[in-house]
């Protein structure tokens, strides 16, 4: 018996004991192909030497020393090549580490508070966020996050805040309706709850990108972000963009923002910027929100005692290098074409598939009854992990989720494959999850 608490404690796992690009091995010598990254993590695959060798260069040099005394130059650096590197409109930022995405989540609304504190302007604290969406399994992070299913046993440990809907185009575009048109109406309900709650009780709009798990994979209408910036610059809301799971690569570019041609004034960064090396995670500010501070108290209100832990940016900062001296970018985008194109063609026609989306190399396919009423399947059925346990039976690692249609309907199937996936790795996705999926509808039926 494990003494482990585990996610689950009915299910045994197998025990991991080596890994081979983007492949993992467990006791027994069966292999995984890591579509998924775990949860969009192993952007770099699970053996690279680069980072391995950082990680223990580090370690022979120092391991720790807490940042009320010291600073230490892997954290330095990775900082400049954060903010170097930012989506235009950045200005001289700052970054601090965390270590999850959800400490960044947590993070990032307390320095929203402080630059309005900073400033003067005190009766803001409400967040604006959308649904369905995830932040994060600390209270409030969970709190901001729209995923009924997530929030619901918390419920009543819960801050207060706002939701309006994501652009979520497969159910909520009108017939006829352009995707200029889409994109306005859904970000002008920004507006209109702004305007609810009072300007100058707003602090700060919490989105993602590209809404990761909770959506899967969902990117933005043309347009919507740009008018996004537009109604927080006119009430003086600060703009808080979720890059945990979008950012850092996944969707093609470094920031997942720089395709939508805007800036956030706060970014979360985790899961891609370590690539599972070490934990961590980061909050990047711009230039605004930090001199509201520096012309301020000075100090920053948020303290952890791992924060730019030496091996952790060390780590890091060697992901990102390998990432740019490699040039993996353009085979994210390469890759992702493929892999768009291949799902398209496997599953495109499927009588129980209703959307495939996204970007880069992090698409979803959303699984309905009925292709023309779009209605999904029973939550009881648990189709999504139905088909992650049929495909780990192949041979294939890929990430479930439920609730994409109402926050506990809806059931969809993430994939994040590594940054470093070859051709033949990308056809051999597309055949497994078309098999899995195709065999657990069958299982179903029978």
């Amino acid at each position: 018996m494990s003494n482990l608490f585990h996610r689950s404690l009915k299910d045994a796992l197998p025990t991991v004991v080596g890994g081979e690009g983007a492949t993992l091995i467990d006791q027994t010598g069966k292999r995984y192909l890591d579509a998924c990254g775990g949860a969009a993590v192993s952007c770099l695959g699970h053996d690279n030497e680069r980072v391995r060798a950082a990680l223990k260069a580090q370690i022979d040099g120092v391991a720790f020393a807490h940042t009320s005394f010291f600073t230490n130059e892997p954290a330095e650096e990775l900082a400049s090549f954060l903010i170097d590197r930012a989506p235009e409109g950045t200005g001289n930022g700052r970054v601090m580490y965390l270590g999850s995405g959800s400490e960044a989540m947590e993070a990032a609304l307390k320095l929203a508070r402080q630059y309005y504190l900073e400033r003067g302007e005190s009766p803001r604290s409400k967040v604006i966020a959308r649904a369905p969406s995830y932040h994060g399994n600390t209270l409030g992070a969970l709190a901001t996050g729209g995923h009924a299913g997530r929030r619901a046993p918390f419920q009543p440990l819960l801050m207060e805040v706002s939701h309006i809907d994501a652009a979520y185009g497969y159910r909520m575009q009108h017939d006829n309706e352009s995707e200029a048109d889409f994109a306005l109406r859904m970000a002008n309900l920004l507006d209109a709850q702004i305007r609810e709650l009072g300007p100058e009780n707003v602090m700060a709009f919490v989105a993602e990108p590209v809404v990761g798990a909770s959506l899967g994979t969902q990117p933005a209408p043309e347009g919507y972000f740009r008018r996004i910036r537009e109604i927080c610059d006119a009430h003086g809301v600060l703009l808080i963009a979720d890059e945990v799971m979008c950012g850092m690569g996944r969707t093609g570019r470094l920031f997942a923002l720089e395709q939508e041609g805007i800036a956030a004034d706060i970014t979360t960064l985790a899961k891609g910027l370590g690539a599972g090396y070490a934990p961590i995670a980061a909050v990047m500010a711009t230039e605004k929100v930090v001199k509201a501070i520096e012309d301020g108290s000075g100090l920053l209100w948020n303290g952890h005692t791992y924060m730019s832990h030496a091996i952790a940016t060390a780590g890091a900062l060697a992901v990102q290098k390998v990432i740019e001296e490699d040039n993996l970018l353009d085979n994210v985008r390469q890759r992702g074409e493929q892999l768009r194109a291949g799902l398209v063609a496997r599953l495109g026609g499927h009588p129980n598939v209703g959307d495939i989306r996204g970007r880069g190399l992090f698409w979803s396919v959303e699984l309905v009854q009925d292709r023309a009423s779009k209605a999904p399947f029973p939550v009881e059925a648990r189709l999504a992990p139905a088909i992650r346990a049929t495909a780990l039976d192949l041979g294939l690692m890929c990430y479930p989720a439920q609730g994409c249609a109402d926050g506990t309907l809806g059931d969809h199937v993430l994939l994040a494959p590594a940054y470093i996936s070859t051709a033949q790795e990308i056809d051999t996705i597309v055949a497994l999850l078309a098999e899995a999926i195709e065999t657990t509808l069958t299982q179903m039926e029978g």
